[in-house]
């Protein structure tokens, strides 16, 4: 793309060789370009110019990109900033990335990349809004805590960096997660949602990069993946801390250079996506125990963002009861019934530890179930027992087990009523049994419990 002859970068490398490429790729683009050998060079240029981009590598002789990028904020507030890396550096970058870095890209860098890639950060530099009050899509509440999550995300929806959001089941990762896509100029692409954790591990590789005909027994026909479905767009993936450890090496690549092949095909596929990726377990902690790939990990984790459990934002639970009462009731083709104060206070009083989720799917209950105008203390005592009580059923003991009970047929029971407890949910019961859903996935299967009773 060539870019109006106004538009000017400053490119900061210590080898001669990487400056003169990009001085040259850029000026084959339409840019005006100045470069820099040092951090002292970089820095005597701001004093006399203002630059719309640069483009700085991260350690050199005399000191870190990081400080050419203070500079360039000190002194041209407006100037985006791209970094050049090295893996080893990768941890420099994601923290310049919380700094006010917008993108960084891992040597060895391909030109056309850098410049595709430099068009979408002065675009997205040139749009990036003030501080806006406006609500975020479908998350509820005004706690400070939630606010302070939502503008951390509303700011990254404006750089073109990956995203990963850490946070309990329940609290609304994937609102983020789409409110992020709405919020970016790539709203009026697809968004794109895979769940790691649900889709067979021998599956997962076609379902995320397509595959060829032939490619495998049943592959009637080439099939793109969520990738290619995704382009222009945000994909998302969902429970990124189930992607088993073999798949994880392809996934590398195509985040780093957007491109990956189909299953079973030889020729490369491009994309234009921006990845947002969600765990509710700390990938920090399965990098220590070998579980997932810390140079994966730092690829995901420029902007780590997160949202506060229900516990720690009590205060947003009027508030959300309101909004799932009339969102019920809606389905329900009744009226909204009024929420007595005492039903709401008890409703505070609980821990949640489904968080949003658990409110939710006990305020369809309440709603289904009661029938009434108006919602008190009665009415939530009478639902709670059934609907929030079995979240403490673990210490309970197994019924049906006694002593001597064959232990295959202990763990069986205890499988059949905790689903019986969650209404078959799955991703509720592996919460309660302290396993992931794939595991849980494989113990039905195991003990051929019939799969479709359990979404």
């Amino acid at each position: 793309m060539t870019r109006d002859a106004a538009s000017s970068v400053m490119v900061v490398d210590d080898e001669p060789g990487i400056r003169t490429a990009l001085r040259a790729n850029f000026l084959r683009h339409g840019w005006q370009v100045e470069t820099a050998s040092c951090v002292r060079e970089a820095v005597r240029n701001f004093e006399g110019k203002q630059f719309d981009l640069v483009v700085t590598d991260i350690r050199m002789p005399d000191g870190t990109g990081m400080e050419v990028m203070r500079s360039a904020r000190e002194l041209s507030p407006e100037t985006a900033v791209i970094l050049l890396t090295a893996y080893g550096s990768v941890p420099d970058a994601v923290s310049a990335m919380r700094d006010g870095a917008l993108d960084y890209m891992t040597k060895p860098i391909s030109f056309d990349q850098l410049q595709a890639r430099a068009a979408q950060v002065m675009h997205r530099a040139r749009q990036m809004p003030v501080d806006d009050p406006a609500p975020a899509g479908d998350i509820v509440g005004s706690s400070p805590l939630l606010l302070r999550a939502i503008q951390r995300a509303r700011s990254a929806a404006c750089t073109g960096a990956d995203v990963l959001i850490e946070a309990e089941s329940g609290t609304g990762k994937e609102l983020l997660a789409r409110f992020i896509h709405d919020s970016s100029d790539r709203c009026r692409k697809p968004f794109v949602a895979v769940n790691c954790a649900a889709v067979p591990e021998a599956l997962l590789e076609s379902e995320l990069f397509g595959h060829g005909r032939g490619a495998f027994t049943g592959a009637v026909a080439a099939k793109p993946g969520k990738f290619e479905l995704a382009d222009g767009g945000t994909i998302l993936l969902d429970e990124i801390g189930e992607m088993p450890l073999h798949l994880q090496p392809k996934l590398l690549r195509a985040l780093q250079e957007r491109e990956f092949e189909r299953l079973g095909e030889g020729r490369s596929v491009q994309v234009d996506i921006r990845v947002i990726a969600t765990t509710n377990i700390s990938l920090a902690a399965m990098v220590e125990r070998g579980q997932f790939r810390s140079d994966l990990y730092y690829r995901l984790n420029v902007i780590p963002l997160t949202l506060p459990p229900l516990r720690d934002r009590r205060e947003d639970i009027p508030v959300l009861a309101q909004h799932f009462a009339r969102k019920y009731a809606a389905q329900l083709q009744t009226k909204p019934p009024r929420l007595h104060p005492d039903f709401l206070d008890l409703l505070q009083l609980q821990s949640w530890p489904g968080n949003v989720r658990e409110l939710a799917n006990f305020m369809r209950r309440v709603l289904t179930l009661s029938g009434s105008s108006e919602l008190d203390a009665g009415c939530f005592e009478m639902e709670f027992q059934k609907a929030a009580r079995p979240f403490t059923a673990l210490q309970m003991p197994v019924a049906g087990a006694v002593a001597g009970t064959p232990i295959r047929q202990v763990e069986r029971l205890h499988l059949e009523n905790t689903l019986a407890l969650t209404d078959g949910n799955r991703t509720h019961a592996a919460e309660m049994l302290g396993i992931s859903l794939r595991t849980l996935r494989n113990k039905i299967r195991e003990y051929g419990l019939p799969p479709r009773r359990y979404a």
